[in-house]
């Protein structure tokens, strides 16, 4: 009987079959010519629970395998400050790592691939040979836009040359106290600055198309990464500066000082938000749902996602992660969508999957969390180009970067002081002379010069960290040859007047810090620079350079001195310094920060009833470039 069989039959068998293949052949959310939003629907209604939470964690690089990305559906991979595949790490070996573990992702049911960050925040700065610009501080002195959207472009492509899609950047902090140790991220104490330096958004991501509805987040494919608004809100104005502490301030003043250059990153369409560790009036940013929630999502409308800092659930409690289920509920209930975990990502997914099951967070915050992060991941095209190639590879610390790396140097130095009178003005130095003196523990320290989150999460001393221009080379290299370069770091007042040096450069200031490591009270000069100036300034014509994250003590050395500059973190180009010393180019820089003369008088910002500063915020003496034959 069985061998004639209806043959009816067999075609619906045939259907059957030939529907199956097609189904697995067609997935509505890998199809890029579908809208966004029903690639998104298509996706979601295939996810399961555990498929979700897996999109909501990120895992540091350490921790990170292709079979834990597997196992656990792990949706995002980061590098903390200094965590690199391998010491002086090639772009190649970047690729390696980062495309292994992506490997492990599409391996999923799902294939859904994940999103490496990274803080590229002055440059791709975790990575050997790469650009390394000016530290924030320094570029909120040009008040350039145009110049932070070129340097915007330029890390985008150093970070696709190490096959990374993300960087936590840019810090929109407004610092309202040099003694935070986080003073050098932000780009001035005046909030005006900081949103028109919101202009490096666009240069990391691309221009948002025309007819972008705002608030919608926005990459512009693989020479372009998406970006990160950090850290929201109020992190520049704790009390007394201490890192992480409550920025104790009224609705107004978070709203008018902290809060406007959010409006002008969503209105840029910025991909991402970062929250800060900080709390507003004592309530921890990471648990505050009517800010994360109520005002950035609904109000604002940004349909980017939400990422917690580093630890940054575990640190609502205190002691941190003294009630690691509470952390998790507050943050996730918060309006958190991604949590940097980063380390213990299964105490994370056992903890918030409990959560759900016993229905404490429902199941449409996780909908928004994984909606939001998808909505990134499909809108930059990781879909389509998962996995790194190695085209962009030579843009790694490239010439053309660093010209405009040099640039920027040239653009954010400010000159405090020109000549004992201002008829005889010590700058621009002469390149011709017989004898010079170089002098001072920051003149020749291309560690130093760079500053924290610099191959190290702290910064690393010395020249051996990555490629770049001390200042000390920059002068050799800028002077006549006939002119002898004497380098001293620490001369005696004996040395100094036994030799008859035409003039001095003093290159002194801060040693590298990060974080609340970097938190002062004393804002000094590091020893023996001091002592460098005392001894040098009182026997010859000297200029001093300051390298430093902030303003520092000067009101002690100034009289003494002849010419003084704030070169602030210029970062591995400091050819530009030498540009401006010996008048190839003008002095143009105007400080984006008041220049305290006492602690004592701390805080205290242009505007202010009790405004009495060494040097207003707007000075900035000026030269012109010399003219030479």
């Amino acid at each position: 009987m069985g061998r004639y069989s209806n043959p009816m039959m067999g075609l619906v068998v045939l259907f059957c079959l030939w529907a199956v293949v097609a189904e697995a052949e067609y997935l509505k959310y890998k199809d890029p010519k579908q809208p966004l939003g029903a690639r998104i629907r298509d996706l979601m209604k295939r996810m399961s629970l555990e498929e979700k939470i897996g999109q909501m964690t990120q895992i540091e690089r350490k921790v990170a395998t292709a079979d834990v990305m597997k196992q656990y559906f792990i949706g995002s991979v980061l590098s903390g400050g200094g965590s690199v595949p391998a010491p002086k790490a090639s772009a190649e070996d970047w690729i390696n790592m980062v495309n292994e573990l992506q490997k492990g992702a599409l391996s999923t049911r799902l294939g859904i691939p994940m999103i490496y960050g990274i803080d590229a925040v002055h440059g791709h700065n975790n990575v050997y040979n790469a650009t390394i610009f000016p530290h924030n501080i320094g570029l909120g002195v040009t008040r350039d836009p145009d110049l932070l959207k070129r340097i915007g472009a330029a890390t985008a492509l150093e970070v696709r040359a190490t096959g990374i899609q993300y960087a936590f950047s840019p810090c929109i902090a407004v610092c309202r106290d040099p003694r935070w140790g986080r003073c050098y991220e932000s780009y001035s104490e005046d909030h005006k600055i900081v949103r028109a330096m919101t202009e490096i958004i666009p240069g990391l991501q691309g221009d948002l198309p025309a007819n972008s509805r705002k608030g919608v987040p926005f990459v512009a494919g693989k020479s372009k990464v998406a970006a990160c608004a950090k850290h929201f809100v109020g992190d520049g104005g704790t009390v007394n500066g201490i890192d992480e502490n409550s920025t104790v301030i009224n609705s107004n003043g978070l709203f008018g000082i902290h809060m406007p250059a959010y409006y002008d990153s969503i209105i840029k369409g910025v991909s991402t938000v970062m929250v800060s560790y900080s709390s507003w009036n004592g309530k921890k940013m990471h648990a505050n749902r009517d800010l994360v929630t109520g005002f950035l999502k609904d109000k604002l409308k940004f349909r980017g996602f939400v990422i917690s800092d580093w630890q940054g659930i575990d640190r609502i409690t205190s002691p941190p992660h003294a009630n690691y289920t509470y952390s998790v509920q507050a943050g996730v209930s918060a309006g958190i969508d991604m949590i940097m975990v980063p380390e213990n990502y299964t105490e994370f997914i056992d903890t918030l999957t409990q959560l759900v099951k016993d229905n404490i967070i429902p199941m449409s915050r996780i909908d928004d969390a994984v909606k939001r992060i998808l909505r990134v991941k499909f809108t930059m095209g990781l879909f389509e180009n998962p996995l790194a190639d190695l085209s962009y590879v030579n843009q790694l610390g490239s010439q053309e970067h660093r010209e405009l790396a040099r640039e920027a140097v040239r653009k954010s130095l400010v000159l405090l002081k020109n000549g004992k009178s201002t008829s005889q003005p010590l700058l621009p130095l002469p390149k011709k002379a017989p004898k010079i003196l170089v002098a001072g523990t920051h003149a020749d320290n291309l560690g130093y010069q760079c500053g924290g989150w610099t191959i190290e999460w702290q910064g690393v001393p010395g020249n051996d960290l990555t490629v770049g221009t001390t200042i000390l080379s920059a002068i050799k290299n800028t002077v006549d040859p006939a002119t002898q370069v004497v380098y001293e770091q620490n001369p005696d007042s004996n040395f100094v007047k036994s030799n008859e040096f035409s003039y001095a450069i003093v290159i002194v200031g801060e040693v590298p810090y990060a974080e609340m490591f970097g938190d002062s009270t004393n804002l000094t000069i590091t020893e023996p620079g001091p002592s460098t100036i005392n001894n040098v300034c009182a026997a010859v014509k000297c200029v001093v350079v300051v390298v430093s994250g902030r303003p520092v003590v000067l009101e002690p050395y100034v009289e003494k001195i002849d010419a003084l500059v704030a070169a602030w973190l210029p970062g591995t180009e400091g050819q530009g310094v030498a540009d401006a010393l010996f008048g190839d180019y003008g002095f143009t820089g105007k400080l984006a920060r008041t220049w305290f003369k006492s602690v004592d008088q701390l805080p205290m910002n242009v505007g202010d009833r009790h405004y009495d500063p060494l040097f207003p915020f707007g000075f900035g003496l000026t030269t012109q470039p010399v003219k030479r034959n």
